[in-house]
């Protein structure tokens, strides 16, 4: 699934070539993609003549500021916008993604949503497993009240919110594992596996210990790491190991750096003892016997 690295990668694709792109056309290809409206209809003409204005994530969530525009004769760039029309919000799930297209191709079976605009360039949403969803909040809806799992978000890793109180604040009393807890997006937003594998084998910290149990100086070398690993990905353009792509269709190249995720087996970057596996609340975790206490 695409993590913080992946989606801030796609969303700074999405907000530098969409800075002039105005919604004509839509076309649902899969009607499961579609979470809000209910009625697809709605989705279709609240979006008509929308301008991709802004794009801003949250945790794994795209999101799209729209402002309304019925006048053609739109020149960029612009001085003086029209009425705010609502959000678009996005959730690319495990194997979501977009592509621009500027020459008219058939869409692949795989397609699930198609954005064209007067010019007939296109911004497709692929979808393999198709768990990926959109929603359509218009204007005086608040999206985190229409989406659950936006409005229960915890602290961006980047915000002046997640520090160290506020991490010795919501594991004090905790008995998961620290590997749960980093994983909890109620807790802190955007952190995924990958990512809290790394960041814990950065700190030197085991991913099945006690929450509770980790130290205020473990605790400030495990938020730093967090935030030194998320930028470092953010800078390779994300992680691929399967289906994550950009905006161009490009692999993120944070995957040939990682030091324990999918080293299964392979000798410690630091200690040259071998990386091991196991599942902690059901979810594959890796991690240096050795190097991480």
């Amino acid at each position: 699934m695409p993590e913080l690295p992946e989606v801030e990668t796609v969303r700074r694709g999405l907000e530098q070539k969409l800075n002039n792109f105005i919604i004509k056309k839509v076309e649902i290809c899969r009607d499961s993609t579609v979470a809000f409206p209910t009625n697809k209809k709605d989705f279709i003409e609240g979006l008509h003549n929308s301008l991709l204005y802004k794009w801003d994530r949250r945790g794994k969530y795209l999101i799209a500021e729209l402002k309304k525009f019925e006048n053609e004769n739109i020149k960029f760039p612009l001085k003086k916008f029209s009425e705010n029309n609502g959000f678009l919000v996005v959730h690319l799930r495990m194997t979501g993604y977009f592509k621009f297209i500027n020459n008219s191709i058939l869409p692949c079976k795989h397609t699930r949503i198609r954005f064209f605009d007067k010019k007939n360039n296109e911004l497709r949403y692929i979808d393999v497993r198709s768990f990926g969803q959109m929603w359509w909040i218009r204007e005086g809806l608040s999206p985190n009240k229409i989406i659950k799992g936006l409005g229960s978000l915890g602290p961006e890793p980047f915000s002046k919110d997640f520090d160290t109180e506020y991490l010795k604040k919501v594991i004090s009393k905790r008995t998961k594992s620290i590997k749960a807890i980093l994983l909890d997006q109620t807790i802190v937003a955007g952190i995924g596996n990958i990512y809290a594998d790394e960041s814990l084998y950065s700190a030197g910290i085991s991913p099945f210990r006690e929450a509770r149990t980790i130290n205020k100086n473990e605790l400030i070398k495990l938020k730093e790491s967090i935030v030194t690993v998320l930028k470092k990905s953010i800078g390779s353009g994300g992680t691929t190991f399967s289906d994550f792509r950009d905006l161009e269709g490009e692999n993120g190249n944070f995957g040939l750096q990682t030091n324990v995720y999918r080293r299964t087996g392979k000798e410690c970057r630091k200690c040259g003892n071998l990386i091991e596996r196991q599942k902690i609340t059901g979810r594959s975790t890796h991690w240096c016997p050795k190097c991480q206490k």
